[in-house]
């Protein structure tokens, strides 16, 4: 594909969505932006510029590149192969990138129609969260054919820290559920290592101090302990995501016979999560099961 500027189509204007969107405005991509909610795409055109479109169909016309960044596998199937799809008016060497998570069927089943179609496609979810992709510091990870990755890389570039061709349609997918199987475990150890400290009337801050340096240390307790600690849950993926996200890996396991036992029990107290009204707050209230 040729340098930049391209026509790029960008259907999502969520949290994750619409500063990836910005990030390509930035970069000097031609922006034509559709979300479900018009209001959404039209407050991100008065922000940034760019076009308003109204339909996946017509976010397919014309366009160099069409990115999606939606809900769930139905919201993806819509946009792309349903009755107003994009597909069906996206010109023969055109790019497909879809950050959402979902299921690695539907990557393969979209990577085989845009094939037919003279697509080039590529299931990319990311990792990083709302705060990743308001810094362009994404990771993403990538399944299809080695020419959709290269086409894709100076695209996602803009809003990229990382991004790895993992292998074939649905291995993007795939790789994120790797991705949130290690979350899950990671934050179900650390709620419980808060909640000891605090049990063991320790100074919660010292205790972050010696062990945040050693074996310990990860992402989430470098960016969560304390907020944890004093019970602040707003930082953007909320506990309702990581379950729809925790479902499909547990679905992929009953597929490819991996074991995920301590997954689905931090799943169930995901769902405990959920009942007392934390379905909307960060995957870090986890802790919140364990009282206050």
């Amino acid at each position: 594909m040729r340098d930049h500027p391209y026509h790029i189509s960008f259907i999502g204007m969520g949290v994750m969505g619409a500063p990836m969107a910005r990030h390509l405005a930035q970069a000097g991509h031609k922006l034509f932006v559709y979300n479900r909610s018009p209001e959404k795409a039209a407050a991100w055109v008065a922000g940034h510029g760019g076009r308003q479109i109204f339909s996946p169909a017509e976010a397919g016309d014309g366009a160099d590149v069409v990115i999606s960044c939606v809900g769930n596998d139905d919201d993806l199937a819509a946009v792309t192969i349903g009755p107003d799809g994009a597909f069906h008016h996206m010109k023969s060497g055109a790019l497909f990138i879809d950050h959402t998570t979902v299921s690695a069927k539907i990557a393969r089943q979209l990577a085989l129609d845009a094939a037919q179609r003279g697509i080039l496609a590529l299931d990319a979810p990311v990792s990083g969260g709302q705060a990743g992709a308001e810094n362009g510091a994404l990771s993403i990870m990538c399944g299809g054919d080695v020419a959709a990755f290269q086409a894709a890389e100076p695209i996602m570039q803009a809003y990229a820290a990382r991004m790895v061709h993992i292998g074939e349609a649905g291995a993007g997918q795939t790789a994120k559920m790797v991705n949130q199987i290690a979350i899950a475990g990671v934050l179900q150890g650390l709620s419980e290592a808060v909640k000891f400290a605090e049990a063991a009337n320790l100074d919660s801050g010292k205790v972050f101090d010696a062990v945040s340096g050693g074996a310990a240390s990860s992402w989430q307790m470098l960016n969560r302990w304390h907020s944890m600690a004093e019970g602040r849950f707003d930082f953007g993926f909320a506990i309702d995501w990581m379950r729809k996200d925790l479902g499909l890996a547990l679905d992929e396991a009953r597929n490819n016979g991996a074991s995920l036992p301590v997954t689905a029990l931090v799943d169930q107290f995901y769902a405990e999560a959920q009942a007392m009204g934390h379905g909307r707050s960060d995957t870090s209230a986890l802790i919140e099961r364990l009282g206050r």
